[in-house]
């Protein structure tokens, strides 16, 4: 059943994602969007190290990034607003995946599953891996994966402009505003309330808010396991010129990719110090002296020498249950959507989740790619989908 007006909550990328999508497919669907901080300052989607990939272990996040790709490289004719077309600098540099033995055979399932799904990713035995990327050190690895097209990095922030201009443009009203409670009427949301006393009458409401969408979900009564993580990036020079360099990801879980004539670089924290709501305002720069440096010196020898030129945090917004997005409806309320979770995600899968919410809103059902893996029944089920590729 359509929608007459929706509210989204929360203006990043998967919640302008999901504006677009429903206005460019109905213009008599009403949207309106509630983002808190329309300069973006503390978003995931600007803070990010924007990167996409197919090198996902599962069937649909392989299929969600091959469309992300796909409209990330036509965005120049799908956002163009007035005739303007935006840029995000996309730059496929491909992603690469090092495995040491253990992970040889993870890595050729991996590498399987991608390419039958038609992504375009090389297996490169360590002589070849050695012969592609001369710099490496290798004498520990068995292989790697390296995507030779389709994968790479972007402006994230000019992603999220992009998508809220074009839906403005179609008609999508976006208001700055905490969202502070929200009134509902049995298994129905009725309306949206604000810090500055306004009210947004719904027929649908979606949850968009990212990092804070937990916050949302408990105005509703509705336990998100979703939390706000702090991971930190770091941006360092070093006389090494790698030649054809990609995004690298060490067995260890440390990542780094080429920034300009610097790198940027980041790991996920250990359990013991990956806390809930850290603030953005301070760097984990511990996690770089202790485990970061020393794996990028141990992969590259000329990283011995580096310097960091800027550091930064942001959130991902990280599913406890999975590190997979939660997108659907919960069966405790009927009008409202979920489109949270994506652990660091949320760029590259913005456009097949909003292209996907749009769908379940206007038509009830999934009318390109089934995202209903993905839905809250795992949740309350307790059956985590298992993604090996988590970065």
């Amino acid at each position: 059943m359509k929608s007459q007006h929706v509210v989204v909550v929360g203006g990043g990328v998967i919640g302008s994602a999901i504006a677009y999508f429903l206005r460019a497919a109905d213009q008599g669907v009403g949207v309106t969007v509630i983002e808190r901080d329309p300069s973006y300052a503390r978003a995931s989607s600007a803070l990010s190290a924007a990167s996409i990939r197919q090198q996902f272990s599962t069937p649909l996040s392989v299929q969600m990034s091959l469309y992300g790709i796909e409209f990330l490289r036509s965005i120049g004719e799908r956002l163009a607003v007035d005739g303007v077309a935006p840029s995000i600098d996309l730059h496929e540099g491909g992603y690469l995946f090092l495995a040491t033995p253990p992970g040889l055979q993870t890595l050729r399932e991996n590498h399987a599953l991608q390419t039958s799904l038609g992504a375009d990713i090389r297996f490169l035995d360590k002589p070849s891996l050695k012969a592609t990327f001369p710099w490496l050190h290798t004498d520990d690895l068995a292989a790697g994966a390296y995507g030779a097209s389709g994968e790479g990095w972007f402006d994230g922030y000019g992603l999220v402009q992009a998508f809220r201009k074009k839906a403005q443009s179609l008609g999508a009203r976006y208001v700055a505003a905490d969202v502070t409670g929200i009134v509902r009427d049995g298994d129905r949301v009725q309306a949206v309330l604000t810090h500055d006393g306004q009210r947004f009458d719904c027929d649908m409401m979606v949850n968009a808010a990212g990092a804070w969408s937990r916050k949302i979900a408990e105005m509703l009564g509705i336990d998100l396991p979703v939390y706000a993580r702090r991971r930190s990036i770091f941006n360092f020079k070093s006389p090494a010129r790698l030649a054809r360099c990609p995004l690298v990801i060490d067995p260890g879980g440390v990542y780094w990719r080429p920034e300009g004539e610097t790198y940027i670089c980041g790991v996920s924290p250990g359990a013991d110090r990956d806390f809930d709501d850290l603030p953005l305002s301070e760097v984990d720069h511990e996690l770089f002296d202790d485990v970061i440096w020393p794996a990028l010196a141990a992969r590259v020898p000329e990283f011995e020498a580096l310097r960091v030129q800027t550091s930064w945090s942001g959130y991902y917004e990280y599913n406890v249950l999975d590190q997979n997005a939660i997108i659907g409806r919960h069966p405790a309320v009927s009008n409202c959507v979920f489109a949270n979770g994506f652990s660091g995600h949320g760029l590259q899968q913005g456009p097949a989740t909003g292209r996907g919410v749009s769908e379940l809103i206007l038509h009830g059902r999934y009318t390109t790619l089934d995202l209903s893996a993905l839905s809250f029944d795992r949740v309350l089920a307790n059956e985590p989908i298992v993604e090996k590729n988590v970065v």
